[in-house]
């Protein structure tokens, strides 16, 4: 009889253990763990298909999009944030378009597990998580991510619904643009056939480049023009022209007959010829017997011809009694004439710009009393015209003790 109660309390002590022991809890705890992992995840993924669906336009069909009553919408807003239609009206497109996706709420015991599958399989998709108080909580970020409200109105949504949004840029209207057919279009040799500016043309395929005499060529015309560079500074009323390709300096055109008294002279403003009055010389009656005029001007190898004596408008002649020659100088009062200096005395003011007038070489600023002893500059930036200029030398300024307007005017290096 002992023996018998000892096996029975024996056999009831085991089969309690058996059932009771930590390892059997235990596995049944990570069991139901791992299946609510699964639950979510699957959520997750079918969550995601569909809004990868509707991003790519072919929807994802499937059981689980029922069973998770997961919907998916495009939503756009306009520029004070209401819902408007997602299209283009008059070229004009919404200001935001969204798509948004949202699965059935789950329990908020769900919540951790949820955000766990988030961060491991989603890390890159911040508005991707479970809605609440208006914001995604998201497994990627940790920090919610707020969303529009009318976004939330539009889909209705509920505190522990799985939602995916995202912001796209809705495409522009395609406008076909048909190419003209070449036709019977045919360009000659040396020519090819090119589309430009809505229609086809000939055009040449060996541009020329290089030109002849003192021409250069011009790329926005393609074409050579005369190279103002090689111009030459002409003597008295002489005036520079093309001839054959090369610049010359010849006397005023022989249509143009001037009554007694008045000389022929080139306009520089209208470039036209116009007579005027030729000055008076007076020599000195008592020294000279007869006038002698200066020599001409110009740089070497250039075409010269001897005219008579005619100063520009902004110049006076002047004779010396005990030579008997006759020169043309500066007239600094003449800088106020508009016919010497266009824009007039008061256009040319102010610390960084002032007059000079362009000598055209040293010999002819020695004659000239209101520089002597000066440094007459004879570079690129100055003129050599015989006429007054205005140098504007901008932000460096005039450099006032080197200049000495209205003849000379030098910049500040």
């Amino acid at each position: 009889m002992n023996i018998f109660i000892l096996f029975l309390v024996t056999l009831v002590m085991a089969g309690y253990y058996m059932f009771s022991a930590p390892s059997t809890r235990v596995e049944h705890h990570e069991t139901e763990y791992a299946v609510t992992r699964a639950d979510m995840r699957s959520i997750a993924e079918c969550t995601a298909s569909v809004h990868v669906g509707e991003m790519n336009e072919t929807p994802f069909d499937d059981v689980c999009v029922t069973q998770n009553k997961i919907q998916t919408s495009r939503i756009c807003l306009n520029a004070r944030g209401a819902v408007t239609k997602c299209e283009i009206v008059r070229g004009k497109k919404p200001d935001a378009s969204y798509i948004v996706t949202a699965a059935a709420p789950i329990e908020p015991s769900d919540y951790n597990a949820m955000l766990e599958i988030m961060e491991e399989y989603y890390p890159d998709a911040p508005t991707f998580g479970i809605y609440n108080n208006g914001a995604i909580m998201s497994g990627a970020t940790g920090t919610p991510v707020e969303i529009a409200k009318n976004l939330v109105g539009e889909m209705k949504l509920e505190p522990g619904q799985l939602i995916y949004v995202t912001q796209y840029e809705m495409p522009d209207v395609e406008i076909p643009f048909a190419t003209p057919d070449a036709g019977d279009i045919t360009c000659p040799g040396g020519t090819i056939k090119t589309y430009r500016f809505g229609r086809w043309q000939c055009i040449g395929i060996n541009t020329k480049t290089t030109c002849a005499g003192d021409t250069i060529w011009d790329s926005d015309t393609s074409q050579c023009v005369p190279d103002d560079t090689r111009r030459p500074l002409c003597a008295e009323r002489q005036t520079a022209v093309m001839v054959d390709d090369v610049w010359e300096c010849i006397d005023p055109f022989s249509d143009k007959t001037c009554p007694t008294g008045m000389t022929a002279r080139l306009n520089y403003t209208t470039l036209e010829w116009e007579c005027v009055t030729e000055p008076v010389i007076g020599p000195d009656e008592k020294k000279c017997e007869s006038t002698r005029y200066s020599a001409v001007y110009g740089p070497l190898g250039a075409t010269l011809r001897i005219p008579t004596t005619s100063c520009t408008d902004c110049e006076e002649p002047i004779t010396d009694t005990n030579t008997c020659i006759t020169y043309c100088i500066p007239a600094a009062a003449k800088v106020n004439d508009p016919k010497c200096y266009p824009g007039g005395a008061t256009s040319c003011r102010g610390s960084n710009r002032a007059f000079y007038f362009g000598f055209p070489t040293r010999a002819y600023a020695a004659r000239v009393p209101d520089v002597a002893g000066r440094n007459i500059p004879l570079d690129d930036t100055h003129s050599q015209n015989r006429r007054f200029n205005c140098l504007d030398c901008g932000d460096r300024g005039i450099d006032t003790k080197r200049s000495f307007p209205p003849y000379i005017a030098v910049c500040n290096e």
